[in-house]
Formats: C-alpha cells, sequence, structure tokens
C-alpha cells in the first residue's frame, strides 16, 4: 500500500484536470480526494496498492489533453483516505 499527496502545478485549473484525475483514479481503483487549491495548483490524496498509485501519478504527469503540467510535488502521507474518490472544496 501507498498514500502520497501530491501538488499538480502548470495550467491546471478550468481545463477539468479534477474530474478526470477522479476518473482515473476510480477506474485504477485508488482511493483519495483532490481539490483545487487558491494559488493555481491541484492537491490530491492517492492511496491503494503502489503498482495503481504510480500508474495513476504517471497519467498525472500530462493529465487531460487542455491541461499542460509543468510539474509535481510528491509527499508520502500518513493521512486515512475516505473511500471511493471525490471531488473536495478548494483550499
Amino acid at each position: 500500500m501507498r498514500t502520497v499527496t501530491i501538488t499538480v502545478h502548470g495550467r491546471v485549473q478550468g481545463v477539468g484536470f479534477r474530474y478526470a484525475l477522479r476518473e482515473e483514479a476510480r477506474r485504477a481503483g485508488v482511493q483519495g480526494w483532490v481539490r483545487n487549491r487558491r494559488d493555481g495548483t491541484v492537491e490530491a490524496l492517492l492511496a491503494g496498492d503502489t503498482a495503481i498509485v504510480d500508474s495513476v501519478l504517471a497519467w498525472a504527469h500530462h493529465g487531460p489533453p487542455s491541461a499542460q503540467v509543468d510539474r509535481i510535488d510528491l509527499a508520502d502521507s500518513p493521512e486515512t483516505a475516505p473511500e471511493g474518490f471525490e471531488i473536495r472544496a478548494t483550499a
């Protein structure tokens, strides 16, 4: 099992990034959440089997077609993920 928090930088708000990440995570079986941040980044918690978390991370490096990901900050997280995968309010 692996639980990480990511912060995605670039053109990632207003391009459907949160919704696409939620669908990718659900498809893969990853639990967690995603939200916009006031600084223009997108933050997410991803939890699950290491291989499937890694596959969602690989997807996040490019995101949906209209996004432009400049970089992703990644940190291991002690947070417990919710059941399923949800979009949260802006932080």
